[in-house]
């Protein structure tokens, strides 16, 4: 089945199916926003540990499916994860050091008697949902706006820039990009925990939470796309491979590509949807709208990197050197290989459907807290 498909085709496949689980990485990214509303939301003892423990029955699978992602990215595309893992190394060391930290402070935060006290796991927690966010969000913002690297005749990278990928922090797109994933994030944890704690004191601050931070999140939102509009974009000539800078490429992208203008809408607007269902019905089931559309969202922007004759991951150094779909990507084999391994894909989403559901089963309430397992574990 696969093994007919011409080499392009399987190209396009594989960038659809890491950009899927990219997208829902994205809406996992719900943990590390609730956990920033461990400081700037709880006011008591109580609310911290409801949150806590409603986040902590998650957090692996935001972890899990950002390894997931990456071993994508490594099987099908290995000359972007060398060039950017082996070039750009100290951007994603920083945000791998985020991970750590959380994974830690789930494992300890509650502990008697713990070594650096709760409020400190509690910041550690913070760093997770925010400058984690914002580092993948600079990182992701270089599919846009290029990196500083250049490959030699056997792919060997050279970064052109001491900072090894942080210098992706001080580009005002990627900043942009990066706050703008950071609120979405908050707006879908604040979404969870309205749909997974039975408390009302808290649930009334988590729906006006989500409203604040949809406000908060729009002026990023108007400048990364207002940027997108206007940038030059880094095209491909499909004859001959030759990359160049083409003036307004990825507003052409969204024009000639009207699939991909339409999910980047419609996944805005049902986040939109979420947060006034949150905020105004009262309504538990905002999440749902929200977490699908980010995931639109996110489809649509790896759409716009990798379609289209377009470099996903350019170099601003040495033109040449940007990556594509294309030039990046595994032999006919690997990717037809891996093409029949990821038809067990939607077993595992069904056990992972199956697994949450268990967990969400009841919602969490104050009384649940008196559990000396539950307290143990967060």
């Amino acid at each position: 089945m696969f093994g007919s498909l011409e080499l392009s085709t399987l190209q396009q496949l594989w960038w659809l199916i890491a950009s899927v689980v990219g997208s829902l990485f994205l809406f996992l990214t719900f943990v590390q926003g609730g956990q920033t509303l461990l400081l700037t939301l709880a006011k008591n003892e109580t609310e911290k540990k409801l949150i806590a423990n409603s986040l902590g029955r998650k957090w692996e699978l935001t972890f899990t499916t950002l390894v997931l992602f990456g071993g994508a990215l490594f099987a099908a595309f290995p000359l972007f994860y060398a060039t950017s893992f082996g070039g750009a190394y100290w951007v994603w060391m920083a945000i791998l050091f985020t991970f750590i930290v959380q994974a830690v402070s789930y494992e300890y935060r509650s502990k008697p008697d713990n070594l650096l006290g709760t409020a400190t796991y509690d910041w550690f927690l913070f760093i997770n949902g925010s400058l984690g966010i914002l580092l993948i969000g600079a990182a992701v913002g270089t599919f846009f706006t290029g990196s500083n690297f250049s490959l030699n005749d056997y792919n060997q990278v050279t970064w052109q820039h001491g900072l090894r990928g942080l210098e992706a922090a001080f580009n005002p797109f990627n900043v942009a990009l990066g706050l703008f994933l950071v609120f979405v994030a908050r707006i879908l944890g604040a979404m969870y925990l309205t749909n997974n704690v039975d408390y009302q004191p808290l649930v009334s601050k988590t729906q006006k939470s989500a409203l604040l931070n949809l406000l908060l999140c729009l002026p990023f939102l108007l400048y990364v796309l207002g940027s997108l509009v206007v940038m030059d974009g880094y095209g491909v000539d499909p004859a001959t491979g030759v990359v160049s800078l083409v003036p307004g490429k990825y507003l052409a992208n969204l024009t000639e590509m009207p699939l991909v203008a339409l999910l980047l809408v419609a996944g805005l607007l049902l986040v939109i949807a979420g947060v006034a269902l949150n905020a105004f019905r009262k309504c538990r089931c905002g999440i749902w709208y929200g977490g699908l559309g980010t995931v639109l969202v996110g489809l649509s922007v790896f759409s716009l990197a990798g379609y289209n004759n377009t470099a996903f991951y350019p170099s601003k150094f040495d033109l040449q050197a940007s990556l594509t779909i294309h030039n990046a990507s595994s032999s006919h084999y690997t990717l037809t290989a891996m093409s029949y391994v990821a038809l067990a894909v939607p077993f595992v989403l069904a056990y992972i459907f199956y697994v949450w559901r268990a967990m969400d089963a009841r919602k969490l309430s104050e009384a649940d807290l008196a559990d000396a397992e539950l307290n143990k574990l967060y």
